[in-house]
């Protein structure tokens, strides 16, 4: 795995003291976005400083590689791949919410080559935990379609990386406040990708009801948690600990990537939920400490949305003291109060999915 480091000596050793390593790049802020766009180059400027931080501390933080045409298109069609390398140098309008600028299509082949360096990573022993720091986002994006601020899928390709580095079984949990259409669809009928998602329903893109769960051999493989708009960190831990961990701890995975986005954040513009920073954290740390039980403690995260800027700052920090393990899951308050979004959604999925799993 050839890498850069960012800004460390340059004798390229990796600091084994601490269990996570963030991947990302300067480039990430040449993709642009017209103006009042909320996928903007700010957002970027936010992870810089999140990752400078963890650097002072003694952090490692690595720019990573871009990925291949081959990687890509293990998620992408060919022609779809061809869409996105005849934007690069011009601006262009692929739907009403996604805009490449001159430099996009490199920004993207980044983006998911961030994503695949840090699966690299952990599977090579480098280190356990990866973090990849990247716009734009890419769980929107479907085998042929850009759609929802992405071009390519960033953690189906992650994904299909790690299968074709000879893993059996791949989990993805997406917290992402919109359903992450393109990763269901990309493993639909694939029983080797286990993909749970907790999001905003119904919302945008409309996909993710709770019989959504998957089909042929990939049934009961995929697993929706559709919460109404208002959700808090309580009804959150209620479906995460009544479905999505229970399912987790019985698939085994060999890794856990998570599609991290953070617009589930009280204030964010783009959702209605209202978790809170602290609440991001814990939840990491529970898909963390299932990863150290099941796979050696090998977690992959890779940002998505998150539009407030306070919030997305804030969530990164506690997202990277849970994947670094400066705090446990029982280190973050647990929530309290009444669930009844949860309630909605446990009596809506668990009929659709208890054939398959025990709960």
């Amino acid at each position: 795995m050839k890498v850069r480091e960012v800004g460390l000596k340059a004798s390229g050793r990796y600091n084994h003291a601490m269990p996570l390593t963030i991947f990302t790049s300067p480039r990430f802020a040449d993709h642009l976005t017209p103006p009042g766009h909320p996928e903007r180059v700010e957002r970027f400027e936010v992870m810089q400083v999140v990752a400078s931080e963890f650097r002072r501390r003694g952090g490692t933080v690595v720019e990573p590689r871009r990925v291949t045409d081959e990687e890509i298109t293990r998620v992408h069609v060919p022609e779809h791949l061809s869409l996105i390398r005849e934007t690069a140098g011009r601006a262009t309008m692929l739907d009403p919410d996604t805009f490449t600028s001159p430099d996009t299509y490199d920004v993207a082949c980044i983006a998911a080559g961030a994503a695949v360096t840090a699966v690299d990573h952990v599977l090579e022993g480098t280190g356990k935990r990866g973090l990849a720091m990247v716009r734009p986002p890419g769980h929107h994006a479907e085998r042929n379609r850009a759609m929802g601020f992405c071009f390519f899928n960033n953690i189906a390709i992650a994904a299909a990386h790690a299968r074709a580095r000879g893993l059996g079984r791949v989990a993805i949990v997406d917290y992402d406040v919109h359903h992450g259409n393109g990763t269901q669809w990309t493993f639909y009928e694939d029983p080797s990708v286990l993909f749970i998602s907790s999001h905003q329903f119904p919302y945008y893109p409309g996909t993710g009801a709770a019989d959504e769960i998957g089909k042929a051999a990939g049934s009961g493989f995929t697993v929706n948690l559709p919460l109404a708009a208002g959700a808090t960190d309580a009804d959150f831990e209620a479906a995460y600990s009544r479905i999505a961990f229970p399912i987790l701890q019985q698939f085994r995975p060999e890794l856990i990537l998570i599609s991290a986005g953070f617009d589930a954040y009280m204030d964010d513009p783009l959702g209605g939920m209202r978790l809170t920073a602290s609440y991001f954290g814990r939840l990491t740390a529970g898909i963390a400490a299932i990863a150290d039980d099941c796979c050696s403690g090998r977690v992959v995260a890779v940002t998505e949305g998150g539009y407030d800027l306070k919030g997305l700052a804030d969530s990164l920090r506690e997202v990277t003291r849970a994947l670094n393990g400066d705090a446990s899951r029982d280190e973050f308050a647990a929530p309290t109060g009444a669930t009844p979004r949860a309630d909605a959604t446990l009596q809506a999925v668990t009929p659709q999915i208890a054939k398959y799993w025990k709960l």
